[in-house]
């Protein structure tokens, strides 16, 4: 006869659940994927600001405007002047635009990556 229980005396307890660490770290990686479509976002709009803010001649002395412009440049600097047309308003659409929707592409599919993970 093969007796799995405790030995005689003594009472038997149920082993504690193993932790599901699988809901803490789905948590984590949507934080980590809207951190990530955040930034995205905010690198996209200040570079869509910027195009609208040249497009409408706002006044380049001031200091918002400034802000804007630098960081634009900043954010788009490994694109500039790939696109040179004659037309500014045409030029500068395109050489801060296509950061931009890189910035939105690779920002929500690397977000995708994650949720699906």
């Amino acid at each position: 006869m093969h007796n799995t229980g405790p030995a005689s005396g003594y009472q038997a307890y149920d082993q504690p659940p193993v932790p599901d660490h699988s809901a803490r770290n789905q948590a984590g990686a949507r934080r980590t994927a809207l951190a990530i479509c955040t930034i995205a976002d905010i690198a996209a709009g200040l570079l869509a600001l910027w195009i609208v803010l040249h497009l409408l001649d706002a006044n380049q002395a001031n200091p918002f405007v400034e802000f804007v412009h630098g960081t634009a440049d900043w954010l788009s600097g490994w694109a500039q002047d790939i696109f040179t047309m004659d037309t500014e308003g045409l030029r500068v659409v395109l050489n801060y635009g296509l950061p931009a929707v890189i910035y939105l592409l690779i920002g929500h599919g690397i977000a995708t990556r994650i949720n699906r993970a």
